[in-house]
Parts: C-alpha cells; sequence; structure tokens
C-alpha cells in the first residue's frame, strides 16, 4: 500500500466561552487548525487533526507538507520507523521539529489500523480495555477557595482523580488551597498538583511538604524541567513523585537523561509532541527502570485519541487526562468518545483511531485546502 497524496484542509473555529481565560494565556477566541490526511493507492486514508487549542496548527503546515510529504509520497504506509529515524537529519537540515512529525505518525497509525481492521490500542499490543481519569481544568481561580469548589465540583460529578493548576498562588495561598482541597473532598480522592514550570526551589520543596502531608499522587512540573539540580533534590527531599513534563523544549531524549539522573519519578509524553512512535518508545524506556509513564493531553480530537490508544497499550500508565471544558479540544468528529458509567474511558474498538470526520462540519469551517 503505497502514499499518494497529503492533504490539510485548514479549519477554523471559536473556542470562545469555554471559561479558559487564564494567567497562562488567553484560550479563547478564533483558532486555526487542520485536519491532516494520508492517502494511498489502495483508498484508504489515514486522518489526524494538526495543533492544539491553544496555538493552532499553522506552524506546523509548511514542514508537513514542504518537507515531510516529500519523504513520503511513493513509500509503503508502512515507514514509521523509517520516518522516525530521518528526524534527526530532517531537523537538523530542515528545521522538521517532533511537533510537526507528531500528526503525520499518528495517522500514519490510523491508516495502518484501517487496513488491518484493527483499533491501534490492539496493534501496538493490547493490555487493558479501559483507563481511569483524572479531571483537570486550567488555573481559573485567584484564591484558594476557588480550588476548593472546583474539587468538589468534580468529585460530586464521580470523578475519582483531580489535577490541580494553582496558577500564580502565593506560596502561603497554596499552601493553605492545598489543605482545604482535601479536607473538602476526603481522603479517597486522588490529588495531582502541577505549577505548570513556574516554581523556584524553595517555592516547589515548601509546597511539596503541604502535598506530602496531604497524601498527593504526584507533583507536576513544579521547576522548569532543565532544572536538573532542583528536580534531583527536589526528589530526594519529597515523598510525594515529581511528573516531568508537558513543557515545549522535552522532547525524546530527555526522559533519557532524567533516568541517567534517578530524578523524578515519574516521565510524561504526549501525542502532541512524540507521536504514537516516541510515546511508546518513552513508555517502554520507562517501564525498564520501574517508572510510570503518564500520558498528557494533546489538544484535539484525534490526537487525544492516540493518547488513549497507547494508554490501553501499556502496563505503566495509571491516568488519561481529562482536560475541561471537552469543548474546548473536542471538534471534527461525527461522535466523541465519552467516560462511561464507571467514569473511565473505553478503549475504542473501531479500525484506526476510531475517529470518524464529521466531514460536513469541516467543510463548514474550512477555510482552505493545502497540497
Amino acid at each position: 500500500m503505497k502514499i499518494t497524496d497529503i492533504t490539510i484542509d485548514v479549519i477554523t473555529r471559536d473556542v470562545s466561552g469555554t471559561g479558559l481565560e487564564s494567567d497562562l494565556g488567553r484560550f479563547g477566541g478564533e483558532v486555526s487548525q487542520g485536519v491532516l490526511r494520508i492517502k494511498t493507492d489502495q483508498g484508504i486514508e489515514g486522518q489526524s487533526f494538526v495543533g492544539d487549542f491553544r496555538s493552532g496548527g499553522a506552524s506546523l503546515f509548511d514542514p508537513i507538507l514542504k518537507t515531510l510529504k516529500p519523504e513520503l509520497i511513493g513509500k509503503d504506509a508502512s515507514v514509521r520507523e523509517w520516518l522516525w529515524n530521518r528526524l534527526g537529519l530532517l531537523g537538523a537540515r530542515k528545521g522538521v521539529t517532533l511537533p510537526a512529525w507528531a500528526p503525520v505518525d499518528v495517522a500514519l497509525w490510523d491508516l495502518a489500523g484501517k487496513a488491518a481492521g484493527m483499533p491501534v490500542f490492539r496493534l501496538l499490543g493490547a493490555a487493558k480495555k479501559e483507563t481511569e481519569v483524572y479531571a483537570t481544568y486550567p488555573p481559573r481561580h485567584e484564591s484558594p477557595d476557588g480550588w476548593v469548589k472546583e474539587g468538589l465540583g468534580i468529585a460530586g460529578r464521580g470523578f475519582r482523580a483531580y489535577k490541580i493548576h494553582p496558577g500564580m498562588l502565593s506560596t502561603k495561598d497554596a499552601v493553605k488551597m492545598v489543605d482545604a482541597v482535601r479536607a473538602g473532598v476526603g481522603d479517597d480522592m486522588t490529588l495531582m498538583f502541577d505549577p505548570n514550570n513556574n516554581y523556584d526551589f524553595r517555592k516547589a520543596l515548601t509546597i511539596g511538604r503541604a502535598l506530602d502531608a496531604n497524601g498527593f499522587h504526584w507533583f507536576e512540573d513544579p521547576v522548569p524541567w532543565d532544572d536538573f539540580d532542583a528536580i534531583v533534590e527536589l526528589s530526594r527531599r519529597l515523598d510525594t513523585p515529581l511528573a516531568m513534563s508537558d513543557l515545549a523544549g522535552y522532547l525524546f531524549r530527555e526522559p533519557a537523561h532524567y533516568i541517567r539522573l534517578g530524578a523524578p519519578r515519574i516521565l510524561r509524553a504526549t501525542a502532541r509532541k512524540h507521536g504514537i512512535t516516541g510515546m511508546k518508545k518513552i513508555a517502554g524506556m520507562a517501564e525498564a527502570f520501574g517508572l510510570n509513564c503518564e500520558i498528557g493531553t494533546a489538544g484535539n480530537s484525534s490526537l487525544n485519541a492516540a493518547n488513549l490508544h497507547v494508554i490501553c497499550s501499556i502496563g505503566n500508565c495509571d491516568f488519561y487526562e481529562w482536560w475541561m471544558p471537552a469543548e474546548a479540544h473536542q471538534f471534527g468528529l461525527v461522535d466523541h468518545y465519552g467516560l462511561n458509567d464507571r467514569m473511565t474511558l473505553d478503549a475504542p474498538e473501531s479500525p484506526g483511531l476510531g475517529c470518524e470526520l464529521d466531514e460536513e462540519w469541516i467543510v463548514a469551517h474550512r477555510i482552505a485546502m493545502l497540497e
């Protein structure tokens, strides 16, 4: 099965009114993303979306179509590892980044699953048919009471795990909030804490000790991902495992460096940067050293589906990240997968990613077709 063409439908959509205005920046307004289609001589098409709901996908279109497309046209559709091994050269000489390659990799896996008549997670090697989830919002509050109400609302909906994004709270208020959220939701709720790399060592240590006292499951990205001395020392002093990193500079080789350092205890990955191929490699690397690889939201419907397939193919990921409000990143499909009555996510059983494009919606929102 040969690749004959690669195109991108450019769509725009409005994500205003989703409650995503925060100190991380404006998430609302119009965003431009892409519908990537990899076509073959057998009429089977691999698909994925390009770009997340924050920054869109415009910066990724040219690298995909001007550099990666010529590499793939005429090749057998199974050349995922060949392309992976070309990335060093393509990055050094032509500036191709992992976020540009990642949706191409996901579309190639979608194509492989459709050709085989199997869901991607079964092609990867099924480990489980469902996964636990944790609920999370961007930082939307200014006082500890806001997170207490948010946590109670999440618990009231039946979620068993909640990740807090504390924004720019002071050290004193963050400690107060951690204590109050734990008291509010009770001891049975699994809690995580993610300040998005905003803390220095002293602030991270003080708040980390509050997390220890309240039995938090992990402390995500407390300091910049490349502050290696702080990461090692925090891992040594705190009981709560550190989880690193969702920051843009953390790509594929960085997890290996963390392992060499003996810290942190949890590695992160996402289809947005690592594709399916890279996530499986990072998860395998982590597994060899007894570490978890927790997979973070990818910012659009098909890449989040890729996350779910990988999670259901590995044994060292405990949770799927259920980012809210879901409409910020769910678009362009006939049917979006949702939580079951157990408040878990089932592995998709349709061939490929299991994502059926809503072609009428795409036509209505399309502003260009790039070839």
